[in-house]
């Protein structure tokens, strides 16, 4: 039987197209690079990509415009070498800085990256158990990586401490400058068991701050909205169309000016002392900043919003002492928007403050004395002026230790219900200067919770549903 054999068009191999000039896959050197020098944890600079979806707020928008306005570490000319280069893909192919990014587009960038050092100070352990493990965060370490920080973060450095598949799971937050309590749980049904609680408004939180000033007396309740301005400089005020919000504080201490001195403790170590008796320079328009002192409050937030304490008591005007934003003269002034919920300023403010940290050095206004100034210029973070030999990236100096944190600490969470709660002692800027007696710890006296929560209800009973959420501060 013959067998014919028929000619079959034959398969066509798929064609894909060639891929980009860069790696799009992400570095994740083990063991982490870091390595200690003096009181900082630093980082070796390392080649990474980052891989993101499209935010919903890019949607429509053109690649560069996006770089350039929400990516605040590098000039609009880098993002737009990088996109020509290959460094910045879509969806893993070559890009044009015009192309508009769509929903479910993913973004590649790759580059050599440098971290700025944070704190070499040990992250504290209050309490451990299977479960969950309690943390006292040092001040000036950003709780997950963001923007410059990666390895340099609380979750990374637990990992480094604990082993590589060790998946540490914050319950709250905390920002990057303030320290204090953070719950890391262990397990995900851990983490899920308070974040009922949370939801249930069943955790109260109690910080202590450092503040301009003779702070009143009694309990203060603060109840201003606050609006986010500026998500990139990290930016907001109390406004009429913000978000519901607030607090209630009660002062520990007040201690009065004590003279130009050097601080021998706590995160501003060999600086001159924030609080100064010196001449109050009459007629330079800075006479308030050696008269009043400072004062220790302590803070409840009944509501989380971002930066929450740090508006309302810039508002108050007893803002925090050492405050990079919000006690800052160039930003915002003589008056630092005391009581102001309502001037159009908003513009000018944010110009001011995005060059924080490029031409000038950040700095609050309580420093502001010619010594101080001098000390900023000399140690403070800003551009360096040099440029990496491989990459080109603009290079900051280091960060003085003024800059590794600000004096606002999450001292006390605890369970409404009693059944838990773990707390830390004053941080060192919070205790008695030299010479001055003061309270070296919380008492029930000063505690503003009970009596804050007795008014509020007798006040507006209605509104008890106001959540105590476990936001950033």
């Amino acid at each position: 039987m013959a067998v014919t054999i028929g000619d079959h068009p034959q398969a066509q191999p798929e064609r894909f197209s060639s891929p980009p000039a860069v790696a799009i896959t992400p570095c994740d050197p083990w063991p982490r690079p870091y390595y200690l020098d003096g009181n900082l944890r630093r980082v070796w600079p390392y080649h990474y990509t980052y891989n993101t979806f499209c935010k919903e707020r890019w949607r429509g928008r053109e690649l560069l415009e996006i770089f350039a306005s929400e990516f605040r570490d590098r000039p609009a000319e880098y993002y737009k070498d990088a996109i020509e280069a290959g460094k910045v893909v879509v969806n893993g192919r070559q890009a044009a800085i015009h192309q508009a990014v769509k929903n479910g587009d993913v973004i590649s960038h790759t580059l050599h990256r440098h971290e700025p050092p944070v704190t070499a100070k040990p992250i504290g352990i209050v309490h451990e158990d299977d479960d969950m493990i309690v943390i006292n965060k040092p001040a000036g370490v950003p709780v997950h990586p963001a923007g410059r920080y990666n390895y340099n973060s609380v979750v990374e450095i637990m990992r480094a401490d604990r082993g590589f598949n060790w998946n540490p799971l914050p319950c709250n937050r905390l920002d990057r400058l303030t320290s204090g309590i953070m719950f890391v749980a262990k397990h995900r049904q851990a983490a899920d068991r308070l974040t009922i609680q949370i939801k249930g408004r069943e955790v109260n939180k109690e910080y202590i701050a450092r503040v301009k000033g003779e702070f009143p007396e009694g309990e203060i309740i603060c109840e201003q909205p606050i609006l986010q301005i500026s998500p990139k400089l990290g930016l907001n005020r109390v406004r009429a169309k913000g978000k519901e919000a607030r607090t209630v504080f009660r002062r520990l201490a007040h201690y009065p000016p004590i003279g130009v001195q050097e601080e021998k403790t706590g995160i501003n170590a060999a600086i001159p002392n924030r609080v100064d008796g010196i001449d109050p320079d009459k007629g330079n328009g800075r006479s308030w900043k050696s008269k009043e002192g400072y004062s220790i409050v302590r803070c409840l937030p009944l509501t989380g919003r971002t930066h929450q304490l740090r508006v309302h008591l810039q508002f108050l005007g007893h803002p925090i002492s050492n405050d990079p934003i919000y006690c800052n003269q160039r930003v915002f002034g003589q008056d630092l928007a005391c009581g102001d919920d309502k001037s159009d300023d908003d513009e000018d403010i944010m110009a001011r403050l995005s060059r924080m940290g490029k031409d000038q050095a950040a700095e609050a206004v309580a420093y502001y004395d010619e010594m101080v100034e001098d000390y900023n210029k000399r140690k403070a973070e800003k551009l360096s002026g040099e440029t990496c030999e491989i990459c080109g990236t603009q290079l900051y100096t280091d960060p003085g230790s003024h800059e590794l944190g600000i004096y606002l600490h999450a001292k006390r969470y605890a369970c409404a219900g009693g059944s838990w709660a773990y707390e830390t002692s004053l941080p060192d800027w919070a205790l008695p200067p030299a010479g001055m007696s003061g309270p070296v710890e919380t008492t029930p006296e000063t505690d503003p919770i009970k009596t804050a929560m007795e008014r509020l209800d007798v006040r507006d009973h209605a509104d008890s549903k106001l959540p105590m959420t476990m936001g950033s501060d």
